[in-house]
């Protein structure tokens, strides 16, 4: 009768250590749907299709490679931290734009097109994000809008 009971508690520990290391696995994962019904947060949808809209946009408006997506997620990144003083940050994701094949002169028309048209009130509806997107779609548009201004004025007599 005692080889019984030596090997009944043995066991019963094994079964009970088992059956505590799966409750924190069930405590962490919530509801137990299989994966293929799990349901993801309606926000996530919503927050993707702008994203998706301008990259489409960019890819109707640029030719390759400057409209590949990945040129303009990484192209628009990079002009962003520049505009911020993140040098260091830019200059990683410049090496992996440049590693993709995209356009270098197409990140320093946009970062051009950026500063001249200055400084923006952060409360203004006119974000960061919506300024470089407008830049990266048409990088000429704030020189072609000063182009007339700085010709417009008194002329220099002699």
């Amino acid at each position: 009768m005692m080889s019984f009971f030596q090997r009944l508690v043995p066991a019963a520990l094994c079964a009970a250590a088992l059956s505590f290391s799966v409750l924190p696995a069930l405590a962490q994962s919530g509801e137990l749907k299989p994966p293929g019904q799990q349901v993801g947060n309606p926000t996530d949808s919503a927050k993707s299709a702008p994203k998706t809209d301008e990259l489409a946009e960019a890819a109707a408006a640029l030719s390759a490679p400057a409209g590949n997506a990945e040129c303009v997620w990484l192209g628009r990144r990079v002009v962003r931290w520049l505009w911020q003083d993140d040098l260091d940050t830019a200059f990683r994701h410049l090496d992996l734009y440049d590693r993709f094949g995209c356009p270098a002169n197409h990140i320093q028309a946009t970062y051009r097109c950026l500063v001249r048209q200055g400084p923006f009130d952060t409360k203004a509806a006119d974000t960061l994000n919506s300024r470089v997107h407008a830049c990266w779609i048409n990088p000429g548009a704030a020189t072609a809008q000063e182009a007339p201004a700085a010709t417009v004025g008194n002329p220099v007599k002699r």
